[in-house]
């Protein structure tokens, strides 16, 4: 992999190289947040939003953002183009840095920054998926907010899907709303517009959310699961793809693939 470079603490280097301080946080206790970006034709799509959301993320955590937008950006375009890539899935990892043995972090510590890309591959357009059993989102922590690096719960949920035969799994939260899937964010299709669970209920707040939020072509309601089955479309949105959900806990569901596509050019549009 001596061919493929990252980007770490400042500086581009070979992935082999990239090397991580063992008692950095971020990898003993999941100490960090991170941003999954899409780039087409070597632009970072929305890259304002995701860098506002991991402002968020880092001062709820007491995190410090070591590079300015513009640094961001300088950065990011210098590893693509390290990559030769144009098209690409780009990640931002940010953790505390290195510590002592114990939860308390050191007084002033030193943040680990690591971006890394890889080719952009396209999702299905079309996704299966269950009600998640093993877990549900705690809506009352904080974590549910951000983008932390702690995604056990959507692990395990996603490991019951693929048990189940599923895709992806849907998980409800401790009052039993359905609110988000395993890494993404749940739109449901009600009288012409797109309904999608409130941050406060343990959704993210994912930022091709954010966009349909601000045209006006979502709003926030709590959703239960009974209200998916009975929907004209259900859809799964990140940053990355559009997926409409076709089956449902075994269940065939109605499916728009009009309203799905236009999900998609929203999610693709540079603004």
């Amino acid at each position: 992999m001596a061919d493929q470079f990252a980007w770490l603490n400042g500086a581009l280097c070979p992935v082999d190289r990239a090397l991580i301080n063992p008692a950095d946080r971020g990898f003993t206790l999941g100490d960090g947040i991170f941003e999954t970006i899409r780039v087409a034709n070597g632009a970072p799509r929305h890259l304002p939003l995701h860098l506002a959301r991991l402002g968020w993320g880092a001062e709820e955590l007491g995190l410090a953002v070591p590079l300015s937008g513009a640094q961001f950006h300088a950065a990011i375009s210098a590893l693509l183009a390290a990559n030769a890539l144009q098209n690409a899935t780009l990640r931002i990892t940010l953790t505390r840095g290195a510590g002592p043995r114990g939860l308390l972090p050191p007084p002033n510590p030193t943040p680990t920054l690591l971006i890394t890309c890889a080719p952009f591959i396209a999702a299905a357009p079309e996704i299966s998926a269950i009600i998640c059993q093993s877990t549900r989102r705690n809506e009352f922590s904080p974590l549910s907010r951000i983008k932390s690096m702690n995604y056990l719960d959507s692990i395990i949920a996603r490991r019951e899907a693929e048990a189940r035969g599923a895709g992806d799994a849907i998980m409800l939260n401790t009052k039993g709303d359905a609110v988000a899937a395993s890494a993404a964010n749940l739109f449901v299709l009600q009288e012409g517009i797109w309904a999608t669970p409130p941050v406060r209920d343990g959704a993210l707040a994912g930022t091709l959310r954010a966009r349909l939020l601000a045209r006006g072509l979502a709003h926030e309601a709590p959703l239960l699961p009974r209200q998916l089955l009975a929907a004209p479309c259900v859809c799964l949105g990140n940053a990355l793809s559009v997926r409409m959900l076709t089956m449902l806990d075994g269940q065939t569901l109605q499916t728009n693939a009009a309203a799905a596509q236009a999900l998609r050019l929203v999610l693709e549009a540079v603004r």
